[in-house]
C-alpha cells in the first residue's frame, strides 16, 4: 500500500521535516557524482566495524581482464577504506545515504506524509532529537541482528520507521488515503492509520524473521525497521506521559466548514 495523503493538519511549518528531506537529496547527489561507491564504503554503517575493528574489510568483485588469448573475468578483491570518523559513529551518517533513486523518493515520501504531524506534537527541536535518535537506535538493531556482516547498511527507512511508530501512538484516530493493489486493479481507499501502521510494521517483522541468519542474501536491513518503529512508538509514549507532546489535533467538519480543534489526550 503507498499512502497518498493523511487526514490530520499541521498546525506549524514542519522545517526539520522539510530540512532533513532536502539533506537526504543533497546526500543523495552527492552520492551520484561519486560513481566508484567509495561515499557509501566510508559513510555508510557496516557492522563488522563494530565488532571487529581489528580486521580488515576486503570485499571481492569481478572485473575484464585483457590476456593474450583475449578478455577474461578474474575476481579482484578490494580492501574497503576505513570510515574518516569512528565506525559506531556512523550508525547516524548512514541515515542521510540511499542507495537508489527509488530507495530515495520512496523514504521521503513516506517521511512527508507521517513527520510533520509527529514534528508538531514534539516541536523541532525535539523532532530532530527523536528522529536522530531512532535512526541510530534502527542501525543499532541491525547490528545486533548481524553484528558479522560486511554490507554497508544506509538509507533513512529506520529512522522514518520510528517516526511512524511514534505517528501510530501519537495520532490513533487518524486516517490514511492509500493505493491499494487488487489483483489487478489499484484502488483508492481511505484505511485507519493504526492499520496501514500496524499491517506494515507486521510486514517487516515477518520479513526480519525468515532473514535470520540470511541478511547478506536478503539486500533488506528488516530488523533497523522493527528497531525504529518500536523505539519509535516507545519513546512517544514516554514522551507523552511526561507532559513532553503538545495536543493533537483533529479536523471538525460541521456541514462544509473546516476548523481546527485541540484535544486533550490521556496524558495532556
Amino acid at each position: 500500500m503507498l499512502p497518498l495523503k493523511d487526514n490530520i493538519p499541521s498546525r506549524t511549518t514542519p522545517i526539520v521535516n522539510y530540512a532533513l528531506i532536502g539533506l537526504c537529496l543533497l546526500a543523495f547527489m552527492v552520492q551520484v557524482s561519486d560513481p566508484d561507491g567509495g561515499i557509501t564504503l566510508k559513510w555508510g554503517f557496516i557492522p563488522s566495524r563494530v565488532s571487529k575493528p581489528d580486521v580488515p574489510i576486503v570485499i571481492e568483485h569481478h572485473e575484464l581482464v585483457q590476456t593474450p588469448f583475449g578478455l577474461r573475468e578474474e575476481t579482484a578483491r578490494t580492501e574497503v577504506p576505513a570510515p574518516p570518523i569512528p565506525a559506531l559513529m556512523t550508525a547516524l551518517t548512514c541515515v542521510f545515504l540511499h542507495g537508489s533513486v527509488m530507495h530515495l523518493l520512496g523514504n521521503m515520501w513516506f517521511l512527508y506524509i507521517f513527520g510533520d504531524n509527529v514534528e508538531d506534537r514534539l516541536g523541532h527541536v525535539g523532532y530532530l532529537i527523536f528522529y536522530l535518535a531512532c535512526g541510530i537506535a534502527a542501525s543499532l538493531t541491525h547490528y545486533l541482528s548481524d553484528p558479522g556482516s560486511t554490507i554497508p547498511t544506509i538509507g533513512a527507512s529506520g529512522a522514518i520507521a520510528g517516526v511512524m511508530g511514534a505517528y501510530l501512538l501519537l495520532y490513533p484516530h487518524a486516517s490514511v488515503v492509500a493505493l491499494v493493489p487488487l489483483g489487478f486493479l489499484i484502488q483508492t481507499m481511505v484505511i485507519p492509520a493504526p492499520f496501514f501502521l500496524g499491517l506494515w510494521f507486521l510486514m517487516q517483522l515477518v520479513q526480519g524473521s525468515f532473514a535470520v541468519g540470511t541478511a547478506e542474501a536478503e539486500g533488506v536491513a528488516w530488523w533497523a525497521h522493527i528497531g525504529g518503529f518500536v523505539v519509535g512508538f516507545v519513546v512517544a509514549w514516554i514522551l507523552g506521559a511526561a507532559g513532553q507532546t503538545s495536543p493533537r489535533v483533529v479536523v471538525v467538519r460541521p456541514g462544509t466548514e473546516q476548523r481546527f480543534r485541540r484535544v486533550r489526550t490521556p496524558w495532556d
